[in-house]
């Protein structure tokens, strides 16, 4: 006999494990699983140095399923947004604008934290958690549903059955492939080197975004690394340039990241490896199948600009959650999932074309085309309710 559950989780990253504890500390008896053991140190083979913004609607979710206590120590406050146009003859700012979380609350836009770091207290908060059961290196295999159940074949040879399947399981998820749902994707020819540097200029917890060509060059506020103040950088580039810069000597990728920051932080200095990534959209054609809810990378995946892919994946957790607490005798039923994917699929659809746009816009090379780009940053930024509700849309309060 199968094993049962009220939940099955697919997929053990940052939305997953920050889903399995909403659901466990909302009573559901919960598994998760993942295929392969969260890597929680900084400088090991496998460790993921990308981080993650959780932007302020996140907070009181992060609190509520006892997460953020364990985080908030970690976390770099992200109080002001500044966007640089760069896009003249040479790497230096010719338009440079603020956005402050002053002008809309007495909290800042949002807190920073590497994504190992945040694998290791959402590890460790699970394991104090009687109803959740985490199973790292545990991979789903199959699905098989019914009305009233679905039924989950495991890589350890078990099945465990379940009320509510979700797909948290990224951008490839075998779950979403299992249901049926097909899925769009946009490539940009685009990939982002993550890495940490140290800068001898304190960042004073502004996150910057450096438009140029290929793509934004991005610094987010970190604690300081070994008394030094430290950000975190994505950096995105078309596919061969991307991979010139990962195989250039530590020295010389010192230098050409410098520049590419128009020194606004005095010189850069790697702080640890460099990873890198494919650039993609991608959205799924519906959000929920019959006993199964797709949510996180399983059903969106947009270019990292704005802190907007995990935010919109806790948009999705604090729905599903919402309709289960509300109605928990129907958790998983045909109503709940239709629910879901209402609540959801307009919004998920208007932020992935939003996001693809400012992508489009970021990589220009033709001068006529970057000079438009700095107009339009000029103009919007001019328009003070323009500017305001362009901050609301970000934090994704309207």
């Amino acid at each position: 006999m199968p094993e049962s559950c009220d939940i099955l989780i697919s997929g053990g990253g940052i939305a997953g494990l920050t889903a399995a504890a909403a659901f466990g500390s909302a009573g559901f008896r919960v598994i998760c699983v993942d295929p392969a053991p969260p890597v929680t140190e900084r400088d090991v083979d496998g460790s993921d140095l990308r981080t993650t913004a959780f932007l302020q609607p996140a907070q009181g979710l992060l609190e509520s399923c006892g997460l953020w206590a364990r985080l908030a120590d970690h976390a770099a406050p992200l109080q002001i947004m500044r966007i640089v146009d760069a896009g003249g003859d040479l790497p230096e700012p010719r338009v440079v604008r603020e956005f402050n979380a002053a002008d809309l609350s007495d909290k800042p836009f949002g807190w920073n934290l590497p994504n190992w770091l945040l694998r290791r207290e959402m590890v460790a908060r699970l394991a104090e958690m009687p109803n959740v059961d985490f199973r790292p290196g545990t991979a789903t295999t199959s699905l098989f549903t019914r009305t009233a159940e679905a039924r989950v074949g495991l890589s350890d040879g078990s099945r465990v059955q379940a009320r509510l399947v979700v797909a948290a399981d990224g951008r490839g998820s075998p779950m979403r492939e299992a249901a049926g749902i097909a899925v769009h994707t946009t490539r940009y020819g685009q990939k982002a080197l993550a890495f940490a540097v140290t800068h001898p200029i304190a960042h004073q917890n502004v996150s910057t975004e450096i438009h140029r060509s290929g793509g934004p060059f991005t610094l987010v506020p970190l604690p300081d690394w070994q008394g030094q103040p430290s950000s975190a950088i994505v950096w995105m580039e078309r596919g061969p340039q991307a991979l010139e810069l990962l195989a250039m000597e530590p020295a010389v990728f010192e230098t050409a990241m410098t520049e590419r920051s128009c020194g606004l932080f005095g010189p850069l200095k790697l702080a640890s490896r460099r990873t890198i990534w494919p650039i993609i959209s991608q959205q799924a054609e519906r959000l929920a199948g019959e006993r199964i809810a797709l949510m996180a990378e399983a059903a969106h995946v947009v270019p990292p600009i704005g802190a907007q892919g995990l935010n919109m994946s806790l948009g999705d957790l604090r729905c599903l959650l919402d309709l289960a607490q509300a109605r928990p005798e129907g958790l998983g039923d045909a109503a709940m999932l239709a629910a879901y994917h209402k609540a959801r699929h307009a919004e998920i659809a208007l932020r992935v074309k939003g996001i693809d746009l400012l992508n489009r816009a970021s990589m220009v090379e033709a001068r006529p085309l970057r000079d438009a780009r700095a107009m339009g940053l000029n103009a919007l930024y001019s328009l003070a309710p323009v500017r305001r509700t362009l901050m609301q849309m970000g934090l994704g309060v309207r």
